[in-house]
């Protein structure tokens, strides 16, 4: 990544992921470890970039006035919640782990699975990833950071 970024261009990426990845979350299978996985490693990628985010804005903003300061807390609040949706699905993928091993070791057909479901994890993430198209929203709509050209 450049080492000025463009906030508004950052912004939209990472809206567009967190939505391809609440679309994925939505239609796939809740007990694939792999699709998990590979899930798990999109919302890092979407943390990472809010992280990178939030560093080039501290390091290049004065902080004085609310606005500067309420894009800040904004984009930690991206980053917080792709954090917290990734917890979420590797949370999923321990549960989805754990019930095909209680299957495996079975010795009757009638297998009893605790806690949340795989599925209850993912709904939580893509609840969790929701925010962030709404935050980066609220970003462009403050007027926080300029518009792209």
């Amino acid at each position: 990544m450049p080492d000025r970024p463009v906030p508004a261009q950052i912004l939209g990426r990472i809206a567009t992921d967190a939505l391809a990845l609440h679309r994925a979350l939505r239609t796939g299978a809740t007990d694939d470890a792999s699709a998990l996985g590979a899930w798990i490693t999109e919302t890092q990628d979407l943390v990472d970039t809010a992280l990178y985010l939030f560093r080039a804005l501290a390091q290049h903003t004065p902080h004085t006035t609310s606005a500067e300061l309420l894009l800040l807390e904004r984009v930690a609040h991206i980053a917080k919640a792709a954090q917290d949706a990734g917890a979420e699905l590797a949370a999923a993928l321990a549960r989805a782990v754990e019930n095909r091993r209680r299957r495996a070791d079975a010795v009757s057909p009638r297998v009893v699975l605790i806690g949340p479901s795989p599925q209850q994890f993912i709904e939580s993430a893509t609840d969790l990833l929701d925010r962030i198209p709404a935050l980066c929203r609220a970003i462009r709509r403050d007027r926080l950071v300029p518009p792209t050209r």
